[in-house]
């Protein structure tokens, strides 16, 4: 089930957009703060944000900004009741999918929600990203909170397979056979010598190790 974070100060509006959304099949969140939104759409569980602009701490402008700095591709909708094209230019350049001025009909949003949800299933294979990580599939590119860290083949497949299934423990034999298309090897060190490579290069917190089982990316 898709997970939809509204971020909206307005409890009336939220309300009304979340039992909209939960009527049509989606699981939704809903938080009112700029900077927690910025937080809790990093996490990697969200695959949808619908935005507004007036935001407390935090306008939806820099949200999206900070949320697109940092290597997040989710799908993001704003929410404003301001409609000038001014607005609507800065929310586009910002790396909005999509704009919506209030009022709004309630089918005309899920439509869209329904649209940019379709558009992110067709290029998940793409690229993927969990956090301030991201990687560009086709590209073979990697970057860290925007910054971009040169990975070798070896290690882009090793973090390809972290950033597909984030919080799961992976062993090292089902990493050994999915990177390197070897049978488990009891001698070899392979896979620890590429994680230490990875934790350098992407964050030591990103990877840890579960004794006696294998890695979790967190």
């Amino acid at each position: 089930m898709k997970k939809i974070l509204i971020v909206e100060d307005e409890p009336r509006i939220a309300d009304f957009v979340s039992r909209g959304l939960e009527s049509a099949g989606y699981t939704t969140l809903i938080v009112e703060d700029g900077a927690e939104a910025l937080e809790r759409s990093l996490v990697g569980d969200i695959d949808l944000v619908l935005l507004d602009v007036g935001l407390p701490t935090m306008d939806g402008f820099e949200v999206l900004r900070q949320m697109r700095a940092q290597g997040s591709g989710v799908p993001v909708i704003m929410l404003t009741a301001r409609s000038s094209t001014r607005d609507t230019v800065e929310g586009l350049d910002a790396g909005a999918n999509d704009y919506v001025s209030k009022p709004f009909p309630f089918e005309e949003l899920l439509a869209r929600v329904r649209s940019r949800l379709r558009e992110s299933t067709t290029s998940a294979g793409v690229a993927v990203s969990h956090g301030d990580v991201a990687l560009d599939i086709l590209a073979r590119r990697a970057t860290v909170g925007g910054r971009e860290v040169e990975l070798s083949a070896r290690e882009f497949a090793l973090a390809e397979q972290f950033l597909r299934s984030p919080g799961r423990v992976l062993s090292r034999e089902q990493l050994l056979s999915s990177v390197w298309g070897l049978d488990f090897d009891p001698g070899s060190n392979v896979v620890d010598v590429y994680v230490r490579y990875l934790r350098g290069k992407l964050g030591a917190a990103h990877i840890v190790t579960v004794r006696g089982a294998g890695y979790r990316w967190e």
